[in-house]
């Protein structure tokens, strides 16, 4: 387990291929609406199925709604732990992307933007520069999710305000308001997500393409919310696939 600050949510597990080669990351970031009750044990299984494929499986945890996370702390997090991969001399950080899922997908697609945030935001001036990332059924607009009630109440309580009070937060949070990230950005939803509507992804595929980012989408039909996080399912196998795509020179 490695640690990257004093608080017991500020901690990660390494997961690395077997041999001594240098090699690609993915750090995979759990989802749950950004909600304490939700833990790593989620990304664990995705981090380890990396590692058989070649890839350093970096599964963080970081802090959230109930135990101190929220804005800005939850960013800080997981731009502290990526920015961790710094101090372990196996990674290729030249092949760094994030995999999350759900809230975990906003989280690693915001993650893939720091570079653009403005001096002194949450996140601004990474350590470690990621080369693209994943959304697994992101929740990627948060303007939109926050309208919609994606999640009840998650979004407001997980930036402690609304857009009408402060949307200047919001523009800092939300990958949609960042566009155009510059980062390569691969969406995996399915068509019978309950959880996430599709339409999250769908309106950042559109956006996005519109800036001249670098986006795909790829719609599972007949899949739901969850089976994007079964190591033993097909459509965490097309995740792998992208994530491995992102990873080509």
């Amino acid at each position: 387990m490695i640690s990257y600050g004093g608080d017991e949510s500020q901690v990660a597990d390494l997961y690395l291929p077997e041999g001594d080669g240098k090699v690609p990351v993915a750090v995979v970031i759990h989802g749950g609406f950004w909600m304490s009750s939700y833990g790593r044990e989620l990304a664990t299984p995705l981090a380890e199925d990396l590692a058989r494929q070649g890839i350093a499986g970096y599964a963080i945890e970081y802090r959230r709604i109930g135990n101190g996370g929220g804005w800005p702390a939850t960013f800080e997090d997981v731009a502290a732990a990526i920015d961790k991969l710094a101090d372990q001399p196996r990674l290729d950080l030249s092949k760094v992307v994030a995999v999350g899922h759900s809230a975990g997908g906003h989280l690693a697609v915001w993650a893939a933007g720091r570079s653009g945030l403005p001096q002194g935001a949450p996140g601004a001036t990474p350590r470690v520069v990621l080369a693209g990332a994943v959304s697994q059924a992101g929740v990627l607009d948060l303007v939109n999710a926050y309208d919609e009630k994606v999640g009840g109440d998650a979004v407001p309580a997980f930036l402690g305000t609304t857009p009408a009070r402060d949307l200047k937060r919001y523009q800092l949070a939300s990958p949609y308001e960042r566009l155009p990230l510059k980062v390569p950005v691969a969406l995996v939803h399915g068509t019978r997500d309950g959880q996430v509507p599709i339409d999250q992804s769908r309106r950042y595929r559109d956006a996005a393409a519109a800036k001249g980012d670098q986006v795909k989408l790829t719609e599972l039909a007949h899949v739901g919310h969850f089976e994007l996080i079964d190591p033993d399912a097909k459509a965490w196998q097309t995740c792998r696939t992208e994530t491995m795509r992102l990873l080509e020179p």
